[in-house]
């Protein structure tokens, strides 16, 4: 017999019926009057599937499950009950059940139920995971020959203190690659500070950065230690670095060159020792060429340059990846660590995975969540709208803000100060995204009105700005 199937109920016209009914060629079918036979005849020889009544006499198909989930956690159990009580499924459910259905029992939907908890007993024999001990930090995984050269380099870098630049499509992983540098280093013991430059204007970016001194601008109440003073000897990692201003990245090459900067409305400079990590997704020598990031920077910072694959380019690793995210969320979670079985992984293979390794991350955590028992099949798996010739195009972060930006801005004539009160944003702010993307031609020029539309008290042809 292929399946071994352990019947549980006080009734015995319901145990002779469904011993009748599920019992064939490959399934052996064994029946028991309560919890306390059940258990006698399990001892005696393991079932892969229970399947129990909840309200009977003595111990309760509830307290089987429990002392099961114990003593034999690779049974599957699936309690069946003649009372629709919600607060007992969900109970059940969160204590281990395959499965719960309610009487009168549906043969089709029963069998369908079983066929699929014996599937799920077969992927789990058959991933044969070694689970004592697995390694859910977070890090690099892959075999894909991109990644392997990836971490090749990781291990000739670490050693230095060279800087390097790590480029790829957001949610590709450029952090972890910068905390595996950091690690493998001398210096790990120091701290790993990141910066995500895209959170902060100028301004503030530098006094995040590089510390101020008390009375440097309002509301700088006290001396505060910039991010450089906090990593010590260690990393300062600058997520986005592209998306920083000429003036700023001038105060980062001097850090760069000297080793010294200087703390907002201090005097006098502070040396530094730790090492810079920069990371971006944008073209930096397209921003070079355009004026807007500093070439004597961009050579400074890319003594070595990390070139971070997409995940549809290392489709290889997918399941490799899969599995490590997977065990991740079951050991943030405190519960078992369910098995992928083939079926997903096929659906994933096929998606497209425009938001690259953080997507199939945030995936893969959910379907961990939502798996009943302890496989993730693929109605557990829940992908974003493939992108076909009929469906829509799927655009970066930045180009979508920047074509946001100028339907506001051809909307309102080049107003910026209407456009800046339907983005919701500040007029400076508008003003360095429209520096950002080029949006200039939207803007009349100096003492014109567009077509149509008022004076903008707050444009460039106020005499006043």
């Amino acid at each position: 017999m292929e399946r071994s199937l352990l019947i549980v109920d006080d009734d015995p016209r319901i145990r002779t019926s469904l011993a009748r009914a599920l019992g064939d060629e490959r399934t052996e079918v064994r029946t028991a009057e309560d919890g306390e036979r059940a258990l006698a005849l399990l001892d005696e020889e393991s079932a892969g599937v229970v399947l129990a009544d909840l309200k009977m006499p003595g111990m309760s198909g509830l307290d089987l499950l429990r002392l099961l989930r114990q003593r034999m956690p690779d049974v599957d159990v699936i309690l069946m009950t003649a009372y629709e009580d919600l607060p007992t499924v969900a109970e059940a459910m969160r204590e281990g059940a395959a499965d719960f259905l309610v009487k009168p029992l549906d043969l089709h939907q029963l069998r369908r139920v079983l066929d699929r908890a014996f599937e799920d007993r077969a992927a789990r024999e058959a991933a044969r995971w070694d689970e004592s001990v697995p390694d859910v930090s977070d890090r690099l995984v892959g075999r894909d020959q991109h990644m392997v050269e990836i971490f090749k380099l990781v291990g000739q870098v670490a050693a230095t203190r060279t800087n390097v630049v790590i480029r790829g499509e957001s949610g590709t992983g450029k952090e972890l690659i910068a905390r595996a540098i950091h690690d493998a280093s001398p210096f790990a013991a120091e701290p790993f500070v990141a910066v995500d430059c895209t959170a902060l204007p100028s301004t503030l970016l530098e006094s995040e950065l590089f510390g101020h001194v008390r009375g440097a601008f309002t509301g700088a109440t006290s001396d505060r230690r910039g991010r450089f003073a906090l990593a010590g000897r260690g990393t300062v990692f600058l997520d986005e670095i592209g998306d920083t201003t000429p003036e700023f990245q001038s105060k980062l090459l001097r850090v760069l060159q000297e080793h010294e900067y200087y703390p907002v409305g201090a005097e006098r400079a502070e040396r530094t020792e730790a090492r810079v990590i920069a990371a971006t997704h944008q073209d930096l020598e397209r921003l070079v060429a355009a004026g807007k990031f500093r070439e004597d920077l961009y050579y400074r910072l890319r003594v070595v340059e990390i070139e971070v694959p997409p995940l549809r380019e290392r489709m290889s690793d997918l399941q490799l990846l899969a599995e490590h995210f997977v065990a991740k969320a079951a050991a943030a979670s405190g519960g078992r660590r369910p098995v992928l079985a083939a079926e997903p992984v096929d659906k994933l293979v096929q998606h497209s995975w425009p938001g690259n390794v953080r997507e199939l991350e945030n995936c893969l955590t959910r379907a961990a969540v939502l798996a009943t028992g302890d496989v993730i099949r693929p109605e557990h798996v829940e992908l974003g709208a493939p992108v076909g010739e009929s469906g829509p195009r799927l655009t970066s972060l930045e180009e979508a803000e920047r074509d946001h930006i100028a339907r506001v801005l051809e909307a309102t004539r080049g107003h910026k100060s209407r456009a800046a009160e339907i983005l919701a944003i500040s007029r400076p702010r508008l003003d360095r995204l429209i520096e950002k993307h080029d949006l200039g031609p939207l803007i009349p020029r100096r003492g014109e009105s567009a077509p149509g539309s008022d004076p903008d008290p707050g444009s460039d042809s106020d005499p006043t700005r």
